[in-house]
């Protein structure tokens, strides 16, 4: 049981900034205990409170102080925040680390843990090296912000993007908690909506991997982290292939789990089985913090789930596959490596000469960029897409295979234009004719190889591109054949282009990881979930994140999409408040007008109580305006009903097209 739990503590950081932080000890602390941080700006206090009343509690039973803090301007917090990992985010955690091992209650021992962005911040404070900081637990997040976020894939802009970045667009502009601050609140709501800009744009307007995107980007010095990491993900997630990356560039002691999962953690994550992650936490941090020699750190560096063939469908409760375990990664592995000849994959290199002209509208069986499980939001049946894309396929093969790793593509091609992106799909083609995605990848073509400058292009002559295919582990029954498909659109997971590109493939080659699983170690004992559950809590309106629909107005020629983005309605009794966070986004492609499609998002975040009902509404929209993008958006502020703060934003931002020479 927890002795204690303090609901608003105030950390005063050196300029004088307070910080909001809710704190669970344990039960009977009766000398001081390690601390664990978890610091995002997901507001505390109401909107993640359902989530903190699950793990906190339980790091505080297993022994830790565990503190959980609003970042700057954010939640009942002072100050502003602008944007997403920042300098002041890192160093304001920092300071917190601080304050926290120097508490009567903390044994200078300091864990940082989180998903998302506090999994994302785990590692960014943890390259900083705070001396008090011993161990993180990172999940579902990204050592490489522009090669490997939602923003951008291989330099294309994902439609991630905008919906992520109205997401954000709403919260920075919500209030603090009356009963937390007090009369100030509307001082400090006005300020916050008087700073924000809609961050979708910030993020357009920074096209290449440049300084902005490698701050926080820790891959890019990775040597710099000294505390231990546990590093964690999904298959079905967006944020797969860090894990792996960190496990191959860390210094310090590191181990890896992916499992079949979403963008959640992995006690409550779809698709399942779930696992004891709470347990599995506890005992890292008890290795790591309180110097218990628990095993954690014996048995492989990486346990991972092998995905086994199933029909796709686009909301799964569990995947079929099981986990093994590698004693180090990387190892150096077998592969295969295969050639497109005219309709084939082949041992020996072939010339090619195929056009690659997808319709715009290609790539409606993507499923979402990052799916989260609650909807139906995985990749569908790809026989629709391949269609559309030009195809080589293997003989059906003669024994199963065991893909293990990072799918890399060799392309050569020919371009007139300087327009140009490519969708790589390695597919596997089941006995029944079905295509089931296995990974993907994209680039820009406009882009060069380091995705930091513009690509210059000789028209009609060939020129390479080498693209990283999203890790995996999975398994191919024998029987079944490989497929490899190219084409030149996959909307609406990117953004299309304003004109169809004039490309011809001339080469195109593939590597395929395989583990051949002949020294199979047995995977640690990960356990069933234990998932307490929130009572002072009551479900209004049901989570749900997906895409609801896919149609094809024949009479417009255009096809449209339309995707759900609701975090639901609670009450919650405990704070006496409804919380509602709803949203949506439509996305429609002419098929013959590219230059004229349209993204639409819309957010709504409201907080009641009696004699205080505030909302706060946005809508982003983004549109080509010649060979440039435009961002259209809305904020508006309501208290009680009544709008008290409207403003407006419309603006271009240039396009990367290559160099023609």
């Amino acid at each position: 049981m927890i002795l204690d739990v303090a609901e608003t503590v105030w950390i005063t950081l050196p300029d004088g900034c307070r910080l909001a932080a809710r704190i669970w000890f344990p039960d009977a602390l009766h000398r001081p205990a390690p601390a664990i941080l978890e610091y995002l700006p997901y507001r505390r206090r109401d909107r993640h409170r359902g989530d903190d009343a699950i793990l906190h509690p339980a790091m505080a039973e297993a022994g830790y102080v565990s503190v959980r803090v609003d970042m700057r301007g954010s939640g009942d917090s002072d100050g502003l925040m602008h944007d997403e990992y920042t300098s002041q985010e890192w160093s304001d955690a920092v300071a917190v680390i601080e304050w926290m091992a120097e508490q009567d209650w903390c044994d200078g021992n300091v864990g940082m843990m989180g998903i998302s962005w506090s999994g994302f911040n785990s590692l960014q404070v943890a390259a900083l090296a705070p001396p008090a900081l011993k161990a993180i637990i990172t999940t579902c997040a990204s050592d490489d912000r522009f090669a490997d976020d939602m923003h951008y894939m291989g330099g294309c802009l994902l439609n991630d993007n905008l919906q992520y970045g109205s997401t954000l667009f709403t919260w920075l502009a919500t209030p603090p908690d009356p009963e937390v601050v007090g009369a100030r609140w509307k001082d400090m709501w006005l300020e916050r909506l008087d700073a924000v800009t809609p961050p979708a744009l910030r993020w357009m307007q920074n096209p290449i991997r440049n300084d902005y995107w490698k701050s926080g980007s820790v891959r890019d010095d990775i040597s710099s982290i000294k505390a231990a990491v546990l590093a964690v993900g999904g298959w079905a997630d967006g944020y797969s292939n860090s894990v792996m990356r960190l496990l191959a560039g860390l210094s310090s002691p590191s181990k890896g789990l992916i499992g079949p999962w979403a963008h959640s953690f992995p006690h409550v994550a779809k698709p399942g089985p779930t696992i004891d992650f709470i347990g599995y936490a506890v005992r890292w941090w008890d290795h790591w913090l309180k110097g218990i020699d628990d095993g954690v750190m014996e048995g492989p560096r990486l346990t991972c789930w092998m995905q086994e063939s199933e029909q796709p469908k686009a909301a799964f409760e569990t995947r079929k596959g099981r986990f093994v375990a590698e004693a180090r990664w990387p190892f150096e592995q077998q592969e295969i490596v295969l050639h497109a000849g005219e309709n084939e994959l082949a041992e020996e290199p072939r010339t090619l000469s195929r056009k690659i002209a997808s319709r715009p509208d290609l790539g409606v069986g993507s499923g979402e960029w990052c799916p989260y499980g609650w909807g139906p939001d995985m990749p569908l049946d790809q026989r629709e897409d391949d269609a559309w894309s030009i195809c080589f396929d293997t003989k059906p093969l003669e024994s199963a295979i065991q893909i293990l790793g990072g799918v890399a593509v060799r392309l050569k091609l020919i371009t007139f234009s300087p327009e140009g992106m490519v969708a790589v799909r390695l597919n596997e083609i089941a006995a029944d004719g079905s295509s089931r995605r296995i990974t993907y990848g994209l680039r820009n073509l406009a882009l060069s190889d380091d995705l930091s400058s513009f690509q210059e292009i000789a028209p009609g002559q060939p020129f390479g591109v080498e693209l990283s295919l999203n890790d995996i582990a999975y398994e191919v029954p024998a029987g079944h054949r490989l497929r490899l498909s190219i084409s030149s659109a996959y909307w609406p997971l990117a953004v299309g282009l304003p004109e169809i590109a004039d490309l011809e493939l001339r080469s195109a080659e593939i590597r395929i990881p395989l583990r051949d699983g002949s020294s199979d170690l047995a995977p640690q004992s990960l356990g069933d979930a234990q998932v307490p559950a929130y009572r002072e809590s009551r479900e209004l309106v049901k989570p749900q994140r997906g895409r609801l629909s896919t149609a094809r107005h024949l009479d417009r020629e255009e096809t449209v999409v339309e995707v759900v983005r609701n975090l639901g309605a609670v009450r919650l009794d405990d704070v006496d408040l409804t919380l509602r966070a709803l949203g949506s986004e439509t996305y429609s492609m002419p098929w013959h007008q590219p230059e004229r499609s349209v993204a639409r998002a819309h957010r709504l975040a409201g907080f009641e109580r009696e004699n205080w009902s505030v909302r706060v509404e946005t809508v982003s929209r983004v549109t080509f305006a010649g060979q440039d993008y435009r961002f259209e958006g809305t904020l508006q502020a309501f208290e009680s009903g009544e709008k008290i703060f409207e403003r407006k934003w419309d603006e271009t931002t240039p396009r990367l097209r290559a160099r023609l020479i």
